[in-house]
C-alpha cells in the first residue's frame, strides 16, 4: 500500500478537496453529503453521526447514484451473459 496526501478547505458546507488525481468538491451537513471525485465520479453519502454507519453509492452519472431498484445490476448480467453465449 503506498503513501497518500489529501488537503480538504471547508467553506461552510462546501468542501474542496485537493489530492495527487486533482480537485474535487462535495456539498453537505452532517449525515449526507454528495459531491463530485477528482476522477470525476459523483457521489452521495448519508450516515448516522457518532455510529460508524454510513452509506456509500457512486457512480459515472447522477442518475446511477437515485436508482435503487437494481436496474444497473439487471443490466450487467444481461450484458454477461450475451457475452458469455457468443463464441
Amino acid at each position: 500500500m503506498g503513501w497518500t496526501a489529501r488537503k480538504s478547505i471547508t467553506f461552510g458546507p462546501l468542501r474542496i478537496n485537493f489530492s495527487k488525481s486533482g480537485v474535487g468538491f462535495s456539498l453537505g451537513i452532517r449525515g449526507f453529503r454528495g459531491g463530485m471525485s477528482a476522477t470525476g465520479r459523483k457521489y452521495v453519502s448519508a450516515s448516522i453521526p457518532g455510529t460508524g454507519i454510513r452509506y456509500h453509492k457512486s457512480g459515472k452519472s447522477l442518475t446511477s447514484l437515485f436508482d435503487f431498484s437494481g436496474a444497473d445490476q439487471e443490466k450487467k448480467k444481461q450484458t454477461y451473459k450475451r457475452k458469455s453465449t457468443i463464441r
